[in-house]
């Protein structure tokens, strides 16, 4: 219970100035002819918090700039006092030196301590301090703030922004609309109020706390909201976007959901639930939950923000000291079953969910990606290639609300498709569907590159295959003869190789020792010939330029004035006749140049050659 007051002045602390309900008192003229007193260690903190980009530091300084605009009004006396805290060796500001130095304030001035704050009412009442404690947001209740009254049962997210109407997304996941909530704009001041109401509310909630607070970026959890604050400079205007879980399924309710319970039954599993924003993986991973659950399995979570809805039984944690590595660390003493890490972007994330793989825990991580695939090729470059297996066995889709594709993840050494000869085996990921156990993807390195190569039935997807080997030959020729070469597969076990005329012979070797070592080196038969012999054969290769209105060949100098083939792959495209100036000059949309570009874009390279007469 607050004391009785004996005096008309006020010292005001930093979370009764950042909720900004005594300027409303100020305006219905209840605090009329008082002293209010700011004390400077307030006012220092304020000016860190907002330095730092924190939301709760701007909001503080504007309403201490409110409270200038009404002094005169209501004949109030604004004075400022006492010491300013000292910075740490980090250079922060502890919140319990700023309010050590209020309360010193206070008993010096012999003034009304005024304070939202329940510890600081509480450390005043101790001292004998008198006070006026204004009530929290928290005691009015969660759905008494603005934010809140935009939602409805179907509302996934609101949309506030400076200057437009607000807006909402309403329907079910990967079945959303906008929709306009009011037809008048929100002016700055509206939006600031809402925001102070969404801070202060973070503040004093059981269910609410602040995840982050830094360069105009505001990250806020509220029992099932999660809430975005952003302005200037960060954002070009002041913007609140609050997303909430609109659905609450069980496995049973998607595909595959009995093949999936006994997938995850037989044995610890690392998996990727991936799928575009907005299409349902959270809500999908908290029917997972539920369900590893109900096997009486431990189940724990990390997330940042905390807003996976899980039962009372499951504990969520954050990034302990800002960093999931700590967090796993606790997690490993803890020995959950499974842990859920929602959601990993960054390449830490990634090397910390391998790291508690690899340690034997069962993981399920979640992560946007527009394919299935596309997920697992995230981990390329962040995991070493070989231990990927290991990490993740199993990676499923969600799109429009429902598994659209499951993929199994397994190891072997073999040939990869399109290489058909045993001496290319390597090791080699094979990604299955998961209830056909048909390869639908092969992950295997060729020379310095990782290749993701999907199978299908038509023996068109080979070719791709060809065209990065000989790129790759190519390279490495280089490097080891030391003159330029051009490589040209024949098929699966056999490729051409082109050198300058003198270079011929040092390649073949005596008696053909050097090729039968290249040959054996690569595991292809090699036809050695030379510039000269391609010239005649697929021709010299073209520069291609593509401009505003033609598609523009320029020929090898001898070719000038000639009539000439164009080829890609030894396939002729047209035959065509070569300017003086060396150029051949194609109008977009015809079909020389649309076969130029339809070449070019399956990566085949362009060579002229000398037309062969008639």
């Amino acid at each position: 219970m607050p004391t009785k007051k004996i005096s008309n002045k006020y010292v005001l602390d930093s979370s009764v100035i950042t909720d900004g309900r005594f300027i409303e008192e100020i305006r219905q003229g209840k605090l009329d002819g008082a002293t209010l007193i700011i004390p400077e260690a307030v006012l220092a903190e304020l000016e860190y918090q907002a330095g730092r980009g924190q939301e709760i530091g701007y909001t503080g300084l504007k309403e201490l700039k409110n409270l200038q605009l009404l002094v005169q009004e209501h004949q109030l006396q604004l004075i400022y006092s006492g010491d300013r805290p000292e910075r740490n060796a980090d250079g922060r500001i502890e919140s319990g030196d700023v309010d050590s130095l209020v309360s010193q304030v206070a008993e010096s001035e012999g003034a009304v301590l005024m304070t939202s704050h329940r510890i600081q009412s509480m450390v005043a009442e101790a001292k004998g301090i008198e006070l006026q404690y204004v009530g929290s947001a928290e005691e009015e209740g969660l759905d008494k703030i603005q934010l809140i009254k935009y939602f409805d049962e179907n509302t996934m997210s609101v949309h506030l922004r400076v200057g437009t109407p607000p807006k909402a997304k309403r329907g079910t996941p990967g079945k959303m609309d906008i929709e306009t909530i009011d037809d008048n704009a929100l002016t700055e001041r509206e939006l600031e109020r809402v925001a102070q109401e969404i801070v202060e509310m973070a503040e004093v909630h059981p269910d609410g706390f602040i995840e982050l607070d830094m360069g105009g970026a505001t990250v806020v959890q509220l029992k099932d909201y999660r809430i975005v604050i952003a302005h200037p400079p960060f954002s070009d205007a002041l913007e609140i976007t609050a997303v909430r879980p609109v659905a609450r399924t069980t496995l049973d309710n998607y595909k595959h959901a009995e093949l999936l319970k006994k997938h995850m039954r037989e044995k610890y599993r690392g998996v990727l639930v991936s799928g575009a924003p907005g299409a349902g993986k959270s809500t999908f991973v908290q029917a997972m939950i539920d369900a590893i659950e109900a096997e009486n399995w431990v189940v724990k979570t990390m997330e940042k923000p905390r807003d996976l809805q899980v039962s009372e039984n499951v504990t969520q944690y954050t990034a302990l000291d800002g960093d999931m590595a700590n967090t796993a660390n606790i997690l490993l003493l803890v020995r959950p079953d499974y842990t859920v890490f929602d959601e990993m972007r960054e390449t830490h994330d990634f090397q910390v969910f391998a790291d508690m793989r690899l340690a034997g825990v069962g993981l399920v991580g979640v992560v946007h990606a527009t394919r299935g695939i596309d997920s697992l090729q995230r981990l390329i470059g962040r995991v070493e290639l070989g231990m990927i297996p290991q990490v993740v066995d199993t990676v499923v889709y969600i799109e429009n609300g429902d598994v659209a594709e499951v993929l199994e993840v397994g190891f072997t050494v073999k040939s990869p498709a399109g290489m058909g000869d045993s001496d290319l085996a390597r090791p080699v990921i094979e990604v299955r569907e998961f209830d056909t156990k048909q390869v639908k993807y092969e992950i295997y390195t060729f020379g310095d590159q990782v290749v993701v190569m999907p199978l299908e039935e038509s023996m068109d997807m080979i070719k791709p295959i060809w065209r990065l080997a000989e790129r790759q030959l190519e390279r490495e020729m280089n490097k080891i003869l030391k003159t330029p070469v051009s490589v040209q597969f024949n098929n699966d076990s056999r490729a051409t190789l082109y050198v300058d005329d003198r270079a011929k012979p040092q390649v073949i070797g005596r008696g053909g020792q050097r090729i039968n070592e290249l040959e054996a080196q690569f595991g292809l038969k090699l036809d050695v010939r030379t510039f000269k012999e391609a010239n005649t054969e697929r021709g010299q290769e073209a520069h291609v330029v593509t401009g505003d209105t033609h598609v523009i060949l320029d020929a090898p100098k001898g070719l000038r004035g000639q009539s000439v083939d164009v080829m890609a792959d030894g396939h002729l495209l047209f035959t065509g006749a070569v300017s003086k100036s060396g150029s051949m000059k194609l109008m977009w949309g015809t079909e020389p140049a649309e076969a130029v570009l339809d070449a070019m874009e399956d990566g085949y390279k362009i060579f002229v050659r000398k037309g062969k007469s008639r």
